[in-house]
């Protein structure tokens, strides 16, 4: 079976379209066969996006992302900072 990424809108919609299944009496298996995926993806959709809007999923994703960007601008300038400070020892 093939991986299919969803955007955090469609996750949103899906996990909504599951709680109303949930809510008219199926079962959780049920359910997440009805809206296309395994029980443990709905169960880490839920966990990830339970209780967003889109609008915050969106926000979040963002976030991570200039999240990582950031990370590795900290990476590179502390790999500078040790070369620059093994060069001025004279260890070079």
């Amino acid at each position: 079976m093939a991986k299919k990424t969803y955007l955090p809108e469609q996750i949103i919609n899906k996990l909504r379209e599951a709680e109303i299944l949930l809510n008219q009496g199926a079962t959780i298996a049920e359910a997440s066969r009805k809206i296309g995926v395994t029980e443990q993806t709905y169960y880490r959709w839920r966990r990830e996006y339970g209780g967003m809007r889109i609008k915050q999923a969106r926000r979040l994703k963002e976030l991570e992302k200039e999240n990582t960007r950031l990370k590795k601008l900290v990476a590179d300038l502390s790999l500078d900072i040790s070369i620059l400070k093994e060069a001025v020892r004279g260890n070079f």
